[in-house]
């Protein structure tokens, strides 16, 4: 009887001991800390050292990102409601010289000057300006149609005067020129015969100047219009003639002289 109550108290206190482990394991699965570490536990007895990764940095980086994106967004907005500046593109001025220089045309005026005494008007047509051309190729014309119409009147002049000397006025040279029904002495006739003669000679010879005067004065604008083919017409250089009030208080008067005066800008 006494060996069967010890028995029974025996297995009451393993029973107490069991529950009280199980007691205690519960508890520790129900804990999230305790599991977490007992996992750790595990996992470290299992694997052996882990080395885990350093999120710091990453965190930093990717903050450092954001700030620098949200900078440059603030900028691109500025920027956008910001007058807007042109920038002026810069130009090749060696590219642009050489672009002028072909456009525009610079003679040489030795070769204008020799073309023009060479060939009437050459010099005109070297240099580009055909526009000349009917002036001068005009004043060629008029002195040479002046020079062989005064020619012409000069030797039947002439011719008359002769035979007036040695025939009298009945040769056929001076008929022709006299109007029919006209009647003056043969004196008046060999005066007036002489006059016309020397008239008419002179104008020839003025006539022969005038071709000379016009082929030299092709000559001298072909030369100085090639020389000045380079000289500076902007704007900065001009003439202004207005009036003006003169003041003549250097001269002792008191009242002031209406003028004109003119002003040169280089």
């Amino acid at each position: 009887m006494k060996r069967r109550t010890r028995y029974n108290k025996l297995l009451i206190v393993l029973l107490l001991c069991l529950v009280q482990m199980a007691g205690f394991t519960a508890y520790g699965q129900t804990r999230p800390r305790a599991a977490a570490r007992r996992q750790h536990l595990q996992l470290k007895d299992s694997l052996g050292p882990v080395v885990l990764p350093v999120t710091q940095p990453q965190e930093r980086d990717s903050l450092a990102m954001a700030d620098s994106i949200h900078n440059e967004n603030k900028k691109k907005l500025l920027e956008m409601t910001s007058a807007p500046t042109l920038q002026p593109q810069p130009v090749s001025t060696d590219s642009l010289q050489q672009a002028l220089n072909q456009k525009k045309w610079i003679p040489n005026p030795t070769k204008a000057t020799w073309l023009a005494l060479v060939i009437p008007g050459g010099g005109q047509i070297y240099n580009r300006k055909y526009w000349k051309l009917p002036i001068f190729y005009g004043g060629f014309a008029g002195c040479a149609y002046a020079l062989t119409w005064n020619n012409k009147m000069y030797k039947d002049y002439m011719r008359a005067y002769k035979d007036m000397m040695n025939i009298g006025r009945e040769a056929s040279s001076i008929q022709d020129l006299l109007p029919p029904g006209y009647n003056i002495s043969d004196t008046q006739l060999s005066e007036l015969l002489k006059k016309r003669k020397d008239t008419y000679r002179r104008y020839r010879d003025m006539s022969i100047f005038a071709f000379v005067a016009v082929y030299l004065l092709s000559v001298v604008d072909a030369y100085v219009d090639a020389e000045l083919s380079n000289f500076d017409i902007g704007p900065d250089l001009s003439m202004k003639v207005e009036p003006s009030v003169i003041n003549n208080k250097m001269s002792g008067s008191s009242k002031n002289s209406v003028g004109v005066q003119c002003s040169f800008r280089f």
